[in-house]
């Protein structure tokens, strides 16, 4: 059987987590800050975790992570 291979696009936005999930980076936060309040871009800085229902389909892109 061949090995499979890892969706590059999605290593690239993915990290696994310790519980088997999967963390991110958020959008909205690369140009046009100047109207965007403060609080928004902080809150925008951390990282966020995909939704319980997206897992099953991250850990096919991301098979061996």
């Amino acid at each position: 059987m061949p090995k499979i291979k890892t969706n590059r696009g999605a290593a690239k936005r993915f990290r696994k987590t310790a519980s088997g999930g999967f963390k991110c980076s958020h959008s909205h936060r690369r140009h046009i800050l100047t109207k965007k309040t403060t609080k928004r871009k902080r809150q925008l800085r951390n990282t966020g975790a995909i939704h319980a229902s997206d897992v099953k389909s991250a850990t096919r892109l991301l098979p061996y992570v």
